[in-house]
């Protein structure tokens, strides 16, 4: 039996060394080799045997790649303009760098181009935003098959006599279906009186604000404080660091 084709850039992304759209920028500019011998055209296709290696050159290229940490605040978009509303990339200037980041990195201007949001953070909430030159960052934290969870803060209001049932809650954990679909299993528990703690694995769009408008519950704000084991920690809201040399999703 024949092994399957797969696109080199594809493959490349399976391999985990780049994202798809780096694969294709390495392969045109002469940087992949297949079983030794350089590779430069695009939707080439491989077989999952065959060797696959990148030349010095990329991998520097990679290494120079930046991941910035921005506590977005309210009235920003994540990703492009939209509506009359600014990205949260306008934010990232030398003036709005917190001053007790750690990394050692300077900042350039260059580290403006290509950066791109890994996740989205809804206009109207707050909190850690990932912003990245690096294609594998994304596809760790947006990929088709990411396992990094993500926690945020919820304040809530219900809007039925009395308190949220804890039939309501379990609800929240496991049970609510979205767009014809079973969410995947979460973890909802309260902090205190009129706050709640979500802990999810998938980001559909308001995927929290629709789960606690199923069961009664009206968003005050929401703010995400964690993405993996990196928190947001004391970042001031509209300030930025670079993700440390150190730190993992």
């Amino acid at each position: 039996m024949s092994e399957e084709l797969l696109r080199l850039s594809k493959r490349m992304s399976e391999l985990g060394l780049c994202s798809r759209r780096e694969a294709d920028e390495w392969i045109a500019k002469g940087w992949v080799r297949v079983d030794g011998k350089v590779v430069s055209e695009l939707g080439t296709k491989v077989t999952p045997s065959q060797k696959v290696t990148v030349e010095r050159q990329a991998a520097a290229e990679q290494a120079r790649r930046v991941t910035i940490l921005i506590n977005k605040p309210v009235g920003y978009v994540s990703g492009q303009a939209e509506d009359g509303y600014q990205p949260a990339v306008v934010l990232i200037k030398p003036e709005n760098r917190w001053e007790e980041d750690r990394s050692p990195e300077r900042f350039d201007r260059n580290h403006l181009r290509s950066l791109v949001p890994a996740g989205r953070l809804d206009i109207d909430s707050v909190g850690l935003l990932v912003l990245t030159q690096d294609g594998r960052v994304a596809k760790q934290l947006i990929g088709e098959n990411t396992n990094v969870d993500k926690e945020y803060l919820v304040r809530v209001e219900y809007t039925k006599p009395g308190r949220l049932p804890d039939s309501e809650l379990q609800k929240l954990n496991h049970g609510l279906w979205m767009d014809g679909k079973p969410l995947l299993p979460a973890k909802v528990r309260w902090q205190n009186d009129d706050q709640l703690s979500f802990t999810l694995r998938e980001g559909k769009k308001r995927q929290i604000r629709r789960m606690c408008e199923m069961v009664g519950l009206r968003v005050v704000g929401l703010k995400r404080v964690r993405i993996g084991r990196v928190k947001l920690g004391n970042l001031p809201e509209g300030q930025w660091r670079y993700l440390s040399p150190d730190e993992r999703f």
